[in-house]
């Protein structure tokens, strides 16, 4: 192999040996999925505006109850899909988060400091926007993080059209980037999306983490007990008025990741950490995340017209990802590299930056799972959050593809994509 190909795989062959392989699944994975992404949301866009959308209306609100003994939880399929399957999902970002801040690219002040900074402005800049151009509107302004989130299973999708002319720093720093979202939509939906709270309830969920915490401090490495105590803290974190996909990431914190400097020979096994990691990647990639796509994507656009998407929730939403993403993150990018803080990592320029920061501006996943909770209970908001979700993802899809398409020097000859 020759050209960029050659200079990722020469920057994974210096990692440890199952970094390496880890990190190469981790791309294959995320982009493959990205594509299956995109396909459930057509899907669910062509079925919801066909003949057959009362099948797609009957799916989504198709009862479903468990029950035991006193016991009892009674929702819609979307709703076991955004507080169950999403929890799974949840519940890998924290694993992924706490392997990388342990042992990975979150490990080391020097490769964290750019990202960090990136990951802020592009949090707070659409942010402002929203809340701009939605002031006066106290519920409208509620979603004021939808825009703040980055889809790095769509936009890895995006980047992977590209081959080996993507450099692996801007995966790296995409992909970090991405985690350090997470992370901070985590702390939103803990903060600023909870009902009114059940105190027994909530009370039944700290006591199974504690029990967690303690089985971690023992050093416990079976995963079993700490998944069932995870199951556990879910329904009770449900019933308690948070949203239950943070018991998914309380128990991902607390899966042990024995080995600290990620050390261990190619011939040991994984942590419990990395173990249930690598099981549950193909799963969220391949299932979790397309039917959640397909659930939440499929919006009816009979009766709509351009001036709905000028509307100041739909229209906060898409420049707020397709003009404030790009611009917090450029810009904060350019201010760390001239201050000397944080240089452009090796085969990244300006221009690079700019395709990665319109491609951070693929909201999807993130954005439409907080726009649920924000606009819980008023379907006429929520529709048009979905409607302002889709159209800037869209967008911002199309357009970093094309600048990349276009500022990226071509591949030579012989180069293969990743």
């Amino acid at each position: 192999m020759a050209g960029n190909s050659t200079k990722e795989s020469v920057i994974i062959r210096v990692l440890p040996g199952r970094a390496a392989r880890a990190l190469q699944d981790f791309f294959r994975l995320e982009a493959a999925g990205g594509i299956l992404l995109i396909g459930a949301a057509l899907l669910a866009m062509m079925l919801a505006n066909s003949p057959l959308s009362h099948l797609y209306d009957m799916f989504r609100e198709f009862p479903l109850q468990a029950r035991a003994g006193e016991l009892n939880i009674e929702k819609p399929l979307l709703l076991w899909i955004n507080d169950g399957l999403m929890a799974i999902f949840f519940l890998l970002v924290a694993l992924e988060i706490k392997r990388e801040v342990l042992s990975g690219q979150l490990s080391s002040r020097a490769q964290l400091i750019q990202p960090l900074v990136c990951a802020a402005a592009g949090v707070v800049v659409p942010g402002l926007i929203y809340v701009w151009i939605n002031a006066g509107d106290t519920m409208a302004t509620r979603g004021w993080a939808i825009p703040t989130a980055t889809d790095i299973a769509f936009a890895l999708g995006i980047l992977s059209l590209l081959g080996s002319r993507v450099p692996v720093a801007m995966k790296l720093l995409l992909s970090t980037i991405a985690v350090l979202d997470d992370l901070i939509a985590i702390v939103i939906i803990a903060v600023f999306y909870t009902s009114d709270l059940s105190m027994l309830a909530l009370g039944a969920a700290f006591a199974s983490l504690a029990i967690m915490i303690v089985l971690n401090r023992m050093k416990v490495r079976a995963l079993t007990p700490y998944l069932l105590l995870g199951a556990v803290m879910w329904v009770c974190v449900l019933k308690s008025g948070v949203h239950a996909t943070l018991a998914g990431v309380a128990t991902g914190l607390l899966i042990p990741h024995v080995d600290k400097d990620n050390e261990i020979s190619d011939e040991e096994e994984y942590s419990p950490l990395e173990w249930l990691e690598h099981a549950l990647h193909p799963w969220v990639a391949y299932v979790i995340l397309p039917v959640f796509a397909f659930a939440n994507a499929g919006l009816a656009l009979g009766g709509m017209a351009f001036s709905d998407m000028l509307a100041p929730v739909p229209l906060g939403i898409a420049l707020g990802l397709v003009l404030g993403k790009p611009v917090g993150i450029v810009g904060a990018a350019l201010l760390a590299h001239m201050s000397g803080i944080a240089r452009f990592a090796e085969g990244m320029n300006l221009k690079a930056m700019i395709g990665l920061g319109l491609l951070c501006g693929i909201g999807f996943t993130m954005s439409l799972f907080i726009a649920s909770l924000a606009f819980k209970g008023h379907p006429e908001l929520a529709e048009s959050s979905v409607l302002g979700v889709l159209c800037a993802s869209v967008i911002a899809a199309i357009a970093g593809y094309l600048w990349l398409r276009v500022t990226l020097p071509p591949a030579r000859a012989g180069a293969t994509g990743s």
